[in-house]
């Protein structure tokens, strides 16, 4: 496992089912975002032929950071039209690609990451955004695994979001400093409507929880859809993961831009 193949050593083993976006359509590239007194790294795509300012998707990262099938999310949703920004949201607290395997990073990095922090480092991406080429009244959230929890919280937390798609984010948890409060517990705080896409057979995300989120959504009356894929287990998006499961990630694919398209990426 090289840096050279551009995914976090702890995503290993690769699969061979790896989707690879052309870049010829589109402009994509590293960036920098002022944010909180630091300078955020980003990876950012869009369509090379756009007119007027585009409709802006922040892509937020799984546990392994903004590596290559991240970046990848990104060419994918530029070439649907979108500005399409990944910030690297563990920058202050260190590289995931310095981690091995996921337990020792998920305690030695990730769960020293603030939610407080992470939505206001996305609130200074959506800023950027604004300011190069999107739309600030299309604004848009999609995460995937850890991202799509955060992709929750960000719907409670900007009144400006238009949408948001959760790809299997975790829903109920343990409190702690870092993370007050879980999805269960903004449901009445939704400013945005959101998609959330999970599988039947995820170990990690039991549809016991799912069930409580969906009973806690309806209580708040909240514009909402879970779909859960029967066959399909945690990271079923991941492509280059042994949990890819294709003909989930190819429905959800769609459903995210349908869901986009309803709710806030056209133009009023």
């Amino acid at each position: 496992m090289t840096q050279k193949t551009h995914f976090a050593p702890a995503a290993a083993p690769l699969a061979s089912t790896i989707v690879s976006t052309s870049e010829e359509a589109i402009l994509a590239g590293e960036t920098s975002i002022p944010s909180q007194g630091d300078n955020m790294p980003a990876y950012h795509a869009r369509p090379k032929e756009a007119e007027g300012s585009l409709p802006i998707v922040i892509v937020v990262q799984e546990i392994f950071g903004v590596h290559e099938h991240i970046r990848d999310v990104c060419r994918r949703l530029a070439l649907e039209g979108y500005l399409a920004v990944a910030p690297e949201l563990y920058f202050r607290q260190g590289d995931p690609n310095d981690y091995h395997d996921i337990p020792t990073l998920f305690s030695n990095l990730v769960s020293k990451v603030p939610d407080a922090q992470v939505l206001a480092d996305l609130d200074h991406v959506a800023s950027w955004a604004a300011r190069n080429g999107g739309d600030p009244h299309r604004l848009l959230v999609t995460g995937f695994c850890w991202g799509g929890r955060i992709s929750w919280l960000y719907a409670a937390h900007n009144p400006q979001l238009k949408a948001a798609v959760a790809w299997y984010g975790k829903l109920v948890g343990e409190k702690t400093l870092n993370s007050p409060k879980h999805p269960v517990d903004i449901a009445t705080d939704l400013n945005a409507p959101v998609l959330g896409l999970y599988g039947g057979q995820d170990t990690s995300i039991s549809q016991e929880s799912v069930e409580t989120m969906r009973q806690a959504l309806r209580a708040a009356n909240a514009k909402t859809e879970i779909v859960v894929y029967p066959e399909a287990g945690h990271a079923f998006n991941a492509d280059y993961r042994p949990s890819y499961h294709q003909e989930s990630a190819k429905d959800g694919w769609q459903r995210m831009l349908a869901w986009f398209r309803q709710y806030g990426a056209k133009k009023s």
